[in-house]
């Protein structure tokens, strides 16, 4: 016979406290009472199928997705029309859940830009196409990253544009907009670096200085795109013309173009575009 003495609970194998009289109890609390219950009332999964996604998938499933609603709003009607219902009713889900995932809005705000920041970043890595090998034709696909060539990025251009606008007065948000150490004009800077180890720059190029110019030229174009005051065309000229006078006599192929995609929310990963800022580019990692 058994000792009932030593029953332990079937969910967390905590020995259970056998009573003084009654029956003896098979679990050690309420909790595992109610995870046993749960467990019973989930059917089992079908052979083959995949596994079931854990806790912490579900939950980054949900802060991206709450982060989308923002970018959305953002695009649209700026960041001021971005209240804690304004985005639980774009997001489809209860104020509860977006309490639950952020403790503030601006806390939500600051999360979503980081978002944001890293998903440009992981897109324009598989975007641009060339190595250091090929420093001009790189330098090129850089410098498109910074233009709103199709949907995707038109879109994240005016989402980064609404929070260029409120990192002005927002020291938190510009800690995360701006990077003091201004890693796009440093990547510029060394892949034209590259350039002048293989003599391929023009001579007496200041590269840190044509950097600025080009970051800065690019962005500025970029808006001006977005806003109609000039066509890709002839943004894509005067960077030709930059390229050129840094490059003279290098080969800077133009950068293959992806298939336009929707705007995030009606496709499974959105493609930021660089902000008008240094932090939003390329990855300099």
């Amino acid at each position: 016979m058994r000792d009932e003495n030593k029953r332990a609970c079937p969910v967390c194998g905590t020995p259970t406290v056998r009573p003084g009289r009654g029956r003896p109890p098979v679990y050690c609390s309420r909790s595992c009472q109610a995870r046993a219950y749960r467990r019973r009332r989930q059917p089992l999964p079908a052979p083959g199928s995949p596994p079931a996604p854990r806790p912490t998938d579900v939950r980054a499933r949900q802060r991206r997705r709450i982060a989308e609603a923002v970018w959305r709003i953002a695009a649209e009607q700026g960041l001021d029309a971005a209240s804690m219902r304004r985005i639980a009713a774009e997001a489809r889900v209860s104020l509860r859940v977006v309490q639950y995932h952020f403790d503030s809005k601006h806390a939500l705000m600051v999360d979503a830009l980081r978002l944001l920041h890293e998903e440009n970043e992981r897109l324009a890595q598989g975007r641009i196409r060339y190595d250091m090998t090929e420093p001009c034709a790189l330098l090129r696909a850089v410098l498109d990253e910074f233009l709103p060539l199709d949907e995707q990025r038109a879109f994240a251009l005016r989402v980064f544009t609404a929070y260029y606008a409120r990192s002005l007065t927002d020291p938190v948000l510009a800690e995360v907009f701006l990077a003091a150490e201004q890693p796009l004009e440093r990547l510029v800077s060394d892949i034209i670096g590259v350039g002048e180890t293989s003599g391929s720059t023009a001579p007496g190029i200041d590269r840190a200085h044509e950097a600025d110019l080009l970051v800065s030229g690019a962005i500025g174009l970029g808006l001006d795109v977005l806003h109609g005051r000039r066509s890709l065309a002839d943004v894509r000229t005067v960077l030709e013309y930059h390229l050129r006078r840094i490059f003279p006599d290098a080969a800077c192929t133009p950068t293959p173009q992806p298939d336009p995609a929707p705007a995030p929310g009606t496709s499974p990963a959105p493609a930021p575009q660089p902000s008008p800022r240094p932090n939003t580019g390329p990855s300099t990692s």
